[in-house]
């Protein structure tokens, strides 16, 4: 299949770390297998220079072995038994093995020149020696091909099928050959304990012990177990860790050694191994554990922000407590998962990487923790925000014996400019003269004016960005109050606000898209047909990028179609930008159901 979107991503990921790396082109035997368009792809599509190491010796059904480039040699493996015997033969004399014909030495001839040169050119004194017409021997080349992997400049290119263990053999040999061990990468950075302090740790058992916790996993027979690397130092079971995020000791309990279908127990961890910790009550993912008198803090894990937001409910009023209980453990265990609870509109929302991740937690809520849920499109939270400016003189009077109520004010509405973030707050002035208005019941028309904003007269949503002067006003000795001017501002805010040309506002999100070049026509089509504007074109390395502004009622489920437009190879971002008034035929639907819903009442 040649390179796919998730290794895209997964080299992107090694690109910003700097980890040297080598490809392996599995599936030789599989139907369709085709080794030089894999190649190809690694050109084109990943922008990276391969080292082709191996040649393929035979396809699909055929596939017999390899030829290893670098010694020129055939590697033929023989018989059914899951790749335990096989035999080198010096390509010269492969005369009677099937498939490898004068064609196919001469390709590995032409390959094998290719690979030379690009070795090479990784060291001074090879590249002079062979432009003097001397080839390197199998150890210099071994030694260049190690050099330009170390440096990310070459990428090695192995092949085989890894079901059947054909080529695994040479591909473990690889691996000491070209990659780094763990002495020859840089030493693991972190902060001292005033997190401004840089330090390191060395990979050494001699150092002091530091290690980061990766993953928390809910084990129904252990319990909690937290997935350990351990960078430095040795860990002896049953001591006492401390967590120098959360400045907490912690007590392991047991440590497992976790395989694939099984776990072993062990006593003792060293720098390198990979272990899971039994008993952590408080360390979560991306935290460190070393020893108080050798404190150090590791550098932390970044988690991208999630993409798509739904909003779930419990099916029954009894699991409203579990489904809490369990959102709160899945969270823990998962840094990219996150929930909140909206108070405008009372639902809890849940937010992923995308819409299988979600079905994946709901899934788990259900196996895990018996909550069963339903999961729906998070309501958009939609402003309300006047357009023209508007006085309102307002007089509010009751008498029912004894003394009764009376406050007048006169009120002046305006819009305020939302092109920045302050305007969008409520504004209140008062330019009363000559106490027409005493000072103290200001504040009373100013707390009434702000209960009516929390929602609006159109659809019931808060009102934004308006400012309100109090200009005039009247009072009666015995009947005014607080109260009364309390109730003169609310009344004259409602009546304002129709005046003033409420309308809708939605919110607008800045959507930062990066695809390949062939499918920017589509995902452009796409964003104008969810009411979007496209701003800025640009291109980062091999991808091209679109910025632009599209609603967030349009947003739902935009995940699924990007994926599905660029064969899940494009990915976005999105952060709220402003609001923006909503198009009439839109807001009519909107405010016809808070009419119905009014009524009702």
């Amino acid at each position: 299949a040649g390179v796919e979107p998730q290794t895209e991503t997964v080299w992107r990921q090694a690109d910003k770390y700097k980890v040297p790396r080598m490809c392996f082109l599995n599936k030789m035997d599989r139907t369709g297998a085709d080794f030089y368009f894999c190649v190809k792809t690694i050109v084109d599509l990943l922008g990276s220079t391969p080292a082709v190491l191996q040649l393929p010796i035979g396809t699909e059904s055929d596939f017999l072995g390899i030829i290893d480039l670098v010694t020129m040699e055939a590697v033929v493996w023989r018989g059914e038994d899951l790749g335990a015997s096989f035999d080198r033969i010096p390509l010269a004399e492969c005369n009677d093995v099937p498939l490898v014909d004068d064609a196919l030495k001469a390709k590995a001839q032409e390959y094998r020149d290719q690979l030379i040169e690009v070795a090479v050119e990784q060291d001074e004194d090879a590249l002079m020696a062979y432009l003097e017409g001397e080839e390197p021997d199998i150890a210099t080349l071994k030694a260049c091909i190690r050099k330009g992997t170390l440096a990310n400049k070459i990428v090695p290119v192995l092949t085989g099928t890894a079901f059947k263990n054909k080529g695994v053999q040479p591909l473990l040999d690889a691996v000491i050959d070209y990659m780094p061990s763990p002495v020859e990468v840089e030493a693991i950075k972190g902060l001292e304990m005033d997190l401004e302090t840089p330090t390191q740790r060395l990979s050494s058992d001699a150092e002091p012990f530091s290690a980061l916790a990766f993953k928390v996993m809910n084990d129904p027979f252990v319990g909690t177990l937290t997935f350990t690397r351990v960078y430095s130092g040795v860990l002896e079971a049953g001591s006492t860790v401390f967590n120098s995020v959360k400045q907490k000791n912690e007590r392991v309990g047991r440590m497992l050694q976790m395989h694939a279908n099984n776990r072993e127990e062990v006593k003792s961890a060293v720098a390198g191994d990979i272990i899971a910790l039994c008993g952590l009550k408080d360390t979560t993912t991306g935290e460190t554990l070393c020893f108080k008198e050798d404190a150090v803090v590791l550098e932390k894990m970044e988690f991208p922000e999630p993409v798509i937001k739904v909003a779930v409910e419990p099916k029954t009023k009894a699991d409203q407590q579990k489904m809490s209980e369990a959102l709160i453990r899945l969270a823990a265990e998962d840094p990219s998962f996150r929930f909140s609870r909206d108070t405008e509109t009372q639902q809890t929302v849940i937010e992923g990487m995308g819409e299988l991740h979600l079905e994946i937690i709901v899934d788990r809520m259900m196996r895990e923790f018996n909550v069963e849920a339903n999961i729906g499109a998070p309501q958009v939270a939609y402003r309300e925000a006047i357009t023209k400016e508007a006085t309102i003189d307002y007089t509010h009077k009751k008498q029912s014996g004894g003394s009764g109520q009376f406050a007048k004010i006169k009120l002046v509405f305006e819009p305020k400019n939302f092109e920045e973030e302050e305007n969008m707050d409520f504004e209140f002035i008062s330019e009363i003269k000559g106490g027409a208005v005493p000072k103290e019941y200001i504040p009373g028309v100013q707390k009434g004016i702000e209960s009516v904003l929390g929602s609006g007269v159109i659809a019931g949503f808060p009102v934004l960005g308006m400012k309100c002067k109090l200009i005039d006003g009247s009072y009666h000795d015995v009947d005014s109050s607080v109260m009364a001017f309390e109730i003169a501002g609310r009344a004259a805010t409602r009546k304002g606000l129709k005046q003033a040309g409420a309308r809708l506002m939605e919110p607008l999100m800045q959507v930062d898209i990066s695809t390949p070049e062939e499918y920017m026509g589509d995902i452009l089509g796409d964003i104008n047909s969810r009411r979007g504007l496209v701003g800025d074109l640009g291109e980062r390395g091999n991808v091209k990028t679109i910025s632009a502004m599209v609603p967030l009622a349009n947003m739902f489920q935009y995940v699924s179609t990007l994926r599905s437009m660029s064969k899940g190879r494009a990915n976005y971002s999105m952060k709220l930008a402003n609001y923006d008034f909503v198009p009439p035929s839109i807001e009519k639907d909107l405010t016809e159901g808070f009419k119905i819903v009014d009524d009702d009442e």
